[in-house]
This record gives structure tokens, sequence and C-alpha cells, in this order.
């Protein structure tokens, strides 16, 4: 029997269940086995509107942005991107709530570091006024056509045991980026498992060495419309947070002030009662990543939960 997922999308029936696993992946599945890709509405009347959305997420969007990266360049990609971030919230219905734009100053360059809850996070993010570039987890990049469009514009991998080389590389493309007045999307909790995860710190030593300012931003409610392969599932019409606040300037990066600044943001995002944020169920959600994301020692049951879980299975 599969993990239980009950109130993961705030009120399931019992048909949400079928389209999970009933055991736990390996890895990202092969193009074959992709269910990712294969969207289902949760509603039958929109599935017209979701097929859509969904050749328009994952087909459309990438072709069309990898040929005009090819013939026209980086900035009129980046134009393009922001065209189909609109046309994936339109079709999807979302109903995105930005704040905090006062913060960003268009013809600056930041890190990003914001909450991480699905990919539908992308397009909300791109609703901000700067020109991003993300960092992606390196198994993305074998998904077929999106794998594909984050190689070929250019997007960062981010490796979990990277080799000298592959550091070398990393902060050579960042810094080229940050050199060409974009800003660059750094995920700190590493996965989409919810609010609880604890930050990781690759990004205050990036910060530090590019002497870049951090922009923190708080996004809840995106698990709720496609959170992840494993669930085909798509939901329209959803309320989305998107929260900017103050930037943190490069010289005050520090493990003491990021620690501060990560319990305001989870703060802030589980206050949020009109787009909720994710929620970790290690019962539910471990297996996805292998129980091997450390939980924000704040929350204490949880993180005692997850280590039981830990003990009782193997870790890669």
């Amino acid at each position: 029997m599969g993990p239980t997922i009950a109130g993961f999308f705030g009120h399931m029936d019992a048909t949400d269940q079928a389209d999970w696993p009933t055991e736990p992946p390996l890895g990202l599945p092969s193009e074959e086995e992709q269910p990712g890709l294969a969207f289902v509405p949760a509603d039958p009347h929109d599935r017209l509107r979701t097929r859509l959305g969904s050749w328009v997420l994952v087909k459309a969007a990438p072709r069309t942005m990898m040929l005009t990266h090819r013939l026209a360049g980086r900035r009129r990609t980046r134009r393009i991107e922001r065209h189909w971030a609109r046309a994936v919230t339109r079709l999807l219905r979302l109903d995105v709530a930005v704040t905090g734009l006062d913060h960003v100053d268009p013809a600056g360059r930041y890190l990003v570091m914001p909450l991480h809850e699905g990919f539908v996070d992308v397009p909300v993010l791109l609703q901000l006024p700067l020109d991003l570039r993300f960092t992606v987890r390196d198994e993305l990049f074998d998904l077929p056509d999106i794998g594909r469009y984050l190689a070929a514009t250019g997007q960062f991998p981010v490796f979990e045991r990277p080799s000298r080389a592959d550091l070398r590389t990393f902060y050579a493309d960042v810094g080229q980026a940050l050199g060409m007045g974009e800003s660059v999307v750094v995920f700190p909790q590493g996965s989409i498992l919810g609010v609880e995860v604890a930050f990781q710190t690759g990004i205050n030593r990036l910060a530090q060495w590019f002497d870049v300012p951090v922009l923190p931003v708080v996004i809840t409610g995106t698990h709720r419309v496609w959170e992840h392969p494993y669930s085909p599932k798509v939901r329209l019409d959803q309320k989305v947070s998107l929260d900017v606040l103050a930037p943190i300037p490069a010289s005050e990066v520090s493990a003491e002030r990021m620690r501060r600044m990560e319990r305001t943001m989870k703060t802030r995002a589980v206050a949020n009662h009109d787009a909720p944020a994710r929620r970790f169920d290690p019962d539910r959600d471990g297996w996805w990543d292998d129980y091997r994301y450390d939980i924000d020692p704040d929350y204490a049951d949880l993180h005692a939960r997850v280590a039981r879980h830990r003990s009782t299975t193997t870790v890669r």
C-alpha cells in the first residue's frame, strides 16, 4: 500500500490516491514511464483546458524558447519566458497575489532565494521584473523537452555530490550570468517536500563570493496546482502567493542572519491561509528523496519522525 495523501491538496477524494505510485520510486521515471507529462484534470469538464495548459507548459514553450534562444539570443528568450509564464497563469486560472515588488530593482541583480513547493513555482517567479536563470537538480536535465530546454537556455545543473570540476563550472557559469545583469534563482531547500525542510547554505557562499544581494521570496499555494511528476493531477483556480521581502546585502550575509531570514520566511508562509504552504509528511513524502533532506530543527517533533524513518530506510 502506497503512502496516504489525504489532505495533500486540501480536499481530495478516494480516486486521487490511485494517481500515486504504490511503491517508492528509485528515481525519476523514463519518458515512457513519465506520468507527470500525462496530465489528468481534477474536474473532467476542464480536460481540454488542462491538456492545453500541459502542452504549453512542457511541450510548446520549451521548444519555442530553444529555437528563439538559438536564433535571437538571450534577451528575447527571457521576454518569451515571461509571456509563457503569463500564458500558463491564465490557462491554469491561477489567482496570483504578488506583494513586495517595491523591494525589487529591475535594473539590479540578485540571488533570488524562494521557498520551493512545486514546478509551478517557475512561472510564478517569472512574474518578477528580472531576467532570471535557475539552478536545477541535475536529473531534471534528463527529462524529455524540459531537459533539452534547460540545457539550451543555460540553466544551471546542481549535483548532489559535485566534483571539483562541477563546482568550478557552476561558479564560472553563475558568475557569467550575474556579470550580464541576470539574477540567479537558488532554491535553498533543494526539494519540494515542504516548508519544514531546512535551508542549505550554498546560497550564503555564492552571495559572499560574488558580492550580490539575496532576495528572499515566499511562495505558497503552488503545490495545489501540480506538485510533482508522480502526481499527474492538475488543479485549476488555485490561489497562489508571491511575497517578496527586503533584499539582504552581501555584506550582511552570515549564518545567523540567514537563519533569521529562514524563520521569517517560514513564519509568513505558514501564516498564509488563503494560499496555504506545502507541509511535509514523512509517511507520505519522504521516499521521494530517500529521506535525505534535513528537517528544520524548529520543527522538533517532525525532525524526530524523520529520524525514525531514516533508521528503517536505506538512504542512498
